[in-house]
């Protein structure tokens, strides 16, 4: 039984809803801080209760203001570390800068780098995230990083709610293969993916069809929807293809821009994101969008953190 002795977890402004959840899975409280922001946007952040030698976790992801939650993130574990905290771990569900992974032209940074040595040099002594973008940055940290899996929760989402016998799992570009491979491999179901050519950043201008799906429900499967052009674009090649029914599941629901307005008029049936980010308001402003919860797994890893026990289960399994 988790008794939560020697234990303390704290939450940014970017996901409170996610660390309830996690906290009322676990039967602790919320450890409480304030964190506030002065007229000319500074963050400052006061930890109201003693950490001394307790094992700290800091729940913040990259959404909304993502500048803001990282520098929150970075303070909270500061003065967490001087405050004598044995330990801290920072949750982040959607690593922020992911994306910027690579120097992929001249004089470009990489910044996603950059955030690893930003939260290591804070004080952070372990990081917990999901789904990452690119998975070489991992090796950007000198301390462990357990990169969690949304795939457990997507099988069982899949397995509830659809006949296996109807599906296709769709990847909707070759970057997204071996994700959605790897899901229609456990399903024991057919696999499709899109070729897509770009002109530029989050502009296709040709996407191919490899693959059948004439007659089938398509599961359109990717990490993180963004401006969602893509995912809607090829929703709209699948229905052309002859499939039936057309569903995204992703992730990360970053839905910005105009995403909601483009799911609305898209040919998904639904997108199904997980709460890695806040959803509320985008289930209000979009009538397809549904939300997986991913709060018991992050619940998990801070207990099997906390006691030294292996992760590498949730990698297969949704715990119960």
């Amino acid at each position: 039984m988790f008794t939560g002795n020697g234990i303390k977890i704290f939450s940014g402004t970017s996901h409170p809803e996610l660390a309830e959840i996690i906290t009322r899975r676990l039967g602790i409280p919320l450890s409480k801080a304030e964190v506030m922001k002065s007229g000319i946007g500074e963050t400052s952040v006061r930890i109201a209760e003693s950490v001394r030698e307790d094992d700290v976790y800091i729940i913040n992801t990259g959404c909304n203001q993502v500048n803001t939650a990282l520098m929150e993130l970075c303070i909270m574990v500061h003065a967490c570390k001087i405050a004598s905290a044995k330990r801290i771990t920072a949750i982040i569900p959607l690593f922020p800068y992911a994306r910027q992974d690579k120097k992929d032209k001249s004089r470009a940074p990489i910044t996603a780098k950059l955030v690893a040595n930003m939260i290591q040099k804070s004080g952070c002594d372990h990081v917990v995230t999901m789904d990452l973008h690119a998975s070489q940055i991992q090796g950007f940290f000198d301390v462990p990083v357990d990169k969690l899996y949304a795939e457990p929760s997507v099988i069982q989402y899949i397995r509830t709610n659809f006949a296996l016998s109807d599906i296709v799992i769709v990847s909707p570009d070759a970057g997204g293969a071996k994700r959605a491979t790897s899901i229609a491999d456990r399903l024991g179901v057919d696999f499709a993916l899109f070729h897509k050519e770009r002109k530029k950043a989050n502009e296709v201008s040709r996407m191919v069809l490899v693959g059948r799906v004439k007659g089938k429900t398509a599961i359109l499967v990717d990490d993180m929807a963004d401006t969602c052009g893509t995912l809607c674009l090829a929703a709209q090649h699948l229905s052309e293809a002859g499939a039936t029914r057309v569903f995204g599941l992703v992730t990360h629901g970053i839905l910005s821009g105009n995403a909601l307005k483009a799911i609305e008029e898209s040919a998904l049936e639904k997108l199904i994101v997980t709460n890695t980010l806040p959803q509320q308001e985008n289930q209000e402003k979009c009538s397809k969008i549904e939300v997986i919860d991913i709060g018991n797994v992050l619940a998990e890893v801070v207990r099997r953190s906390h006691y030294g026990e292996s992760v590498s289960k949730l990698f297969d399994e949704v715990p119960y």
